[in-house]
């Protein structure tokens, strides 16, 4: 728009009344003839390539979420929910080398388990330790067990830590 068109009123500046705002600059050749900036080399360092490289955060996206859920289905595996489940049913009356423990398991129709049992002390303290497999009668879905374990110590209290399929 030149000066001349322009409202006198608005433009209050002197120069803005001439068409122009302080010194004429000449121009110079700052661009490159495909349209991109053309800086002097060495001062403002490398510069990048217009287009980023997508595929190492995605392959690493994807190898971080391939591993979790092999992490989840391994512990799921190890430590889920169960098809052999132990109850607790009591103990016999300990002596200073053995505890008794009486408990039931429930498994799938005909399989054995493996279960780990424990005593311990009044203080929590570990007295003794001892795996054993049972067995069903036929294709019975419960075991009754009744396991000794051997104890370092007056036992007062028998744990299952827990059962799994025996093999």
């Amino acid at each position: 728009m030149s000066a001349a068109k322009m409202d006198p009123a608005i433009l209050a500046d002197p120069t803005d009344n001439n068409g122009t705002r302080g010194r004429h600059v000449s121009e110079t050749r700052a661009t490159a003839t495909d349209g991109t900036p053309v800086f002097p080399p060495g001062r403002y360092g490398r510069r990048r390539s217009g287009r980023r490289r997508r595929a190492l955060p995605i392959i690493l996206l994807a190898l971080v979420i391939g591993g979790s859920v092999l992490l989840s289905v391994r512990l799921y595996e190890q430590y889920g929910q169960t098809d052999y489940q132990a109850q607790i049913v009591g103990w016999d009356d300990p002596t200073d080398t053995s505890l008794t423990i009486r408990f039931t398991v429930r498994v799938p129709a005909g399989k054995a388990a493996a279960c780990t049992l424990r005593a311990r002390d009044f203080n929590g303290n570990e007295l003794g330790r001892r795996d054993v497999v049972v067995r069903p009668v036929g294709d019975a879905t419960t075991i009754d067990a009744e396991e000794p374990v051997t104890t370092t110590g007056r036992a007062a209290v028998g744990d299952v830590l827990g059962c799994q399929p025996a093999g």
